[in-house]
C-alpha cells in the first residue's frame, strides 16, 4: 500500500504546466482576471484604498451622507463598551459554573468563535446589544449578511453595520449581489429555485468576473473585506487576488456543498498553492455543508494542520438553521459542536436560526428565503418586526451554544472589544 500511495507524488513538470497558463500574456482567462483588477489600480493602491475607507471616521462619514440617525447608535455603542456595559468572559462564566469557574481550566486553544447569520439591518445590532447588557448575555464573534448589497449601501446600513462590527471587535462576511439569484442562469428561476444553485451554478459565464469587480468596489469603497464565496471559478479568482498581494479574504459559504474531507482536501490544496510565503492565505472560513458529521471535521483537521492552516482555516458549522425551506427539522447540532470542541482548533459556531422548539413556536418562524426580499416589501408586509425576532431568536440559541460550551469547561470567541 505504501507503495501505492507513493504513485500520488505530484511532479514538479505539473507546476510548470500550471505556470505557463497563469503567466502567459495571451491567455484571455488570465488577460480577463488582471484587466478587472487593473480598473482599481495596483495592488498596493488597492489595499490603501480599503484601509482608507475601513477607517472608522471614513466609514461615519458614508453614515451621516446615507443614514445621519444611525450616529447617535454608533456613539451609542462606543458609550456601552467603553464604560464596560457588557458581561466579562470571567463573570460570564461564573453565572455558568458557579464558584468552580475560579478553578476550570478552560481549553482556550479550542475557543470556538460564536457566530449569527444573517444580520441584514443594522437597527438590529442596538436591540441584540441592549438585550445582551440587560441579560449578561454575550454578543457573537461573527456575523454573516445575506442582503442584497446596492440596497444596503444606499440605505446606509452597510457603512453602520462595518462601523459597528469594527466597534465592537466582531468579523463580518458579506454576501455579494453576483450570488446567483440575479438571474445570472436563464435557465432558473429566483430564490424559489434556489437549490438550483447548489454547487455554485448560478455565476456562469461573465459573472465570475463581475463577482471580482464588485469584490473590488466594496474593498475599496466600504473596507469590506470578507466575502461569501461559493463557486470554484470565484474560490480561484479569490486565491489569484491574494497571491498578487490584495489583502481580500473570503468563506466558502454552504451553498458551496462541501461535504467530504476529500472535497475539503482539494481547496485547501489548492489554498496551498496560491498561498504566500508566509502561510497565509485569504480562506479563512470553511463552512460544511449540513451533512457532514464530527469524523468529517476530524479527518480533514488533520490534513488541515498538515497543510499549515490550522490557525489560518476556521471550520464553521451550523448549529441551528431556519426553520423553512433550508432543512429537515428539528436540526440542532450542539450537542456534537460540545464533543468536537474539545479536540478540533479553529471552530465557529454558526446559527442560522433559532432553536427548532423556540423558532417552530413563533407565530412566523425563520425562512431562509427572507434573505433574497427587499427591505421596502418587508416592511409593507408587516414582517419587519417579525424578521429582528427571527434574528434575536439566533443570537439567544449562539448564547445557548456558548452556555453548552461553558458547562464542559470550553471556551469561545465573543465580540471581544466587549467582553474581557
Amino acid at each position: 500500500m505504501t507503495n501505492l500511495q507513493s504513485l500520488l507524488k505530484l511532479d514538479s513538470n505539473r507546476l510548470d504546466a500550471i505556470n505557463s497558463v497563469l503567466l502567459d500574456p495571451n491567455s484571455r482567462v488570465m488577460k480577463d482576471f488582471l484587466d478587472v483588477v487593473a480598473k482599481y489600480g495596483t495592488p498596493e493602491e488597492i489595499n490603501r484604498k480599503h484601509r482608507e475607507s475601513r477607517k472608522l471616521e471614513n466609514l461615519f462619514k458614508q453614515v451621516e451622507a446615507k443614514a445621519p440617525e444611525y450616529i447617535k447608535d454608533l456613539n451609542w455603542l462606543i458609550e456601552q463598551r467603553d464604560k464596560g456595559a457588557f458581561v466579562s468572559v470571567a463573570d460570564y462564566r461564573r453565572g455558568v459554573l458557579g464558584e468552580a469557574a475560579k478553578t476550570t481550566q478552560f481549553k482556550d486553544e479550542y475557543a470556538v468563535t460564536l457566530e449569527v447569520s444573517a444580520l441584514q439591518y443594522f437597527p438590529w445590532v442596538r436591540a441584540m446589544a441592549e438585550q445582551a447588557i440587560a441579560n449578561k448575555t454575550l454578543m457573537p464573534g461573527r456575523f454573516i449578511a445575506v442582503r442584497n448589497m446596492k440596497e444596503s449601501e444606499a440605505d446606509g446600513d452597510l457603512p453602520a453595520i462595518v462601523a459597528a462590527l469594527d466597534i465592537i471587535g466582531a468579523s463580518f462576511v458579506e454576501t455579494l449581489d453576483t450570488k446567483g439569484t440575479d438571474g445570472s442562469n436563464p435557465h432558473l428561476g429566483g430564490p424559489a429555485t434556489i437549490t438550483g444553485y447548489f454547487g455554485g451554478i448560478g455565476q456562469p459565464n461573465d459573472h465570475a468576473l463581475m463577482w471580482l469587480d464588485e469584490f473590488l468596489y466594496y474593498y475599496t469603497n466600504y473596507g469590506v473585506q470578507h466575502v461569501l464565496n461559493f463557486n470554484a471559478g470565484t474560490i480561484l479568482m479569490g486565491f489569484m487576488l491574494y497571491k498578487l498581494g490584495v489583502d481580500i479574504q473570503f468563506k466558502i459559504s454552504v451553498f458551496f456543498g462541501s461535504d467530504n474531507p476529500y472535497h475539503a482536501l482539494w481547496i485547501m490544496t489548492m489554498a496551498k498553492l496560491f498561498s504566500r510565503d508566509d502561510g497565509s492565505s485569504p480562506l479563512i472560513g470553511f463552512n460544511w455543508s449540513n451533512s457532514i458529521n464530527n469524523e468529517t471535521m476530524e479527518i480533514s483537521a488533520e490534513f488541515r494542520k498538515a497543510l499549515g492552516f490550522e490557525q489560518v482555516v476556521r471550520f464553521e458549522h451550523h448549529i441551528t438553521e431556519t426553520y423553512k425551506n433550508i432543512v429537515i427539522q428539528p436540526y440542532n447540532r450542539r450537542a456534537e459542536l460540545v464533543e468536537i470542541a474539545d479536540h478540533v482548533a479553529n471552530i465557529a459556531a454558526k446559527h442560522e436560526g433559532g432553536d427548532p422548539e423556540i423558532d417552530s413556536a413563533r407565530a412566523h418562524p425563520s425562512d431562509i428565503l427572507e434573505y433574497f426580499r427587499a427591505k421596502d416589501e418587508v416592511i409593507a408586509s408587516g414582517d419587519w418586526d417579525n424578521l429582528r425576532i427571527n434574528f434575536l431568536d439566533k443570537v439567544e440559541a449562539c448564547n445557548r451554544s456558548a452556555w453548552a460550551l461553558t458547562e464542559k469547561g470550553l471556551s469561545f470567541v465573543a465580540a471581544k472589544n466587549l467582553h474581557k
